[in-house]
C-alpha cells in the first residue's frame, strides 16, 4: 500500500512562490501533481517519470512551476513561482504504480493520492 503525505501550500500573493512536498512510502513510481479548483474538474499540472526523471508540464504552468524528486527521501517537490490567482486550488500529489512511460497526464491513471493541500493566491 502506497501512502502519500503532502506538505506545504498556504497563502501567497500574486507573483509569489510556494513549495509543495509529497513523501511517498516505499518504491519508485511515476509521480504527478494535479489540482482542483472549486466547481472545476481535477486537472493535470505536472508529472515526472520514475525511470529517467523526465518532466511533463501543463501549458498553464510551464516556465513557472518545477517538479523535482529526491529519491533518497522518496519525496517529490513542486516549486511554484510567479503564482497567479488562477493557480488557487487544492493540489494533490499522485502515484502511478504501473510505471507508465511517459507518465500519464490523466488522473484516472493514478492509483494513489495524497490528501490534498490548499494553495490560495491573492491578487
Amino acid at each position: 500500500q502506497v501512502q502519500l503525505v503532502e506538505s506545504g501550500g498556504g497563502l501567497a500573493q500574486a507573483g509569489g512562490s510556494l513549495r509543495l512536498s509529497c513523501a511517498a512510502s516505499g518504491g519508485s513510481y511515476a509521480m504527478g501533481w494535479f489540482r482542483q479548483a472549486p466547481g472545476k474538474e481535477r486537472e493535470f499540472v505536472v508529472a515526472i517519470s520514475w525511470r529517467d526523471g523526465k518532466k511533463y508540464y501543463a501549458d498553464s504552468v510551464k516556465g513557472r512551476f518545477t517538479i523535482s524528486r529526491e529519491n533518497a527521501k522518496d519525496t517529490v517537490y513542486l516549486q511554484m513561482n510567479s503564482l497567479k490567482p488562477e493557480d488557487t486550488a487544492v493540489y494533490y500529489c499522485a502515484a502511478d504504480s504501473t510505471l507508465r512511460i511517459p507518465p500519464s497526464t490523466g488522473a484516472w491513471d493514478y492509483d494513489y493520492w495524497g490528501q490534498g493541500t490548499q494553495v490560495t493566491v491573492s491578487s
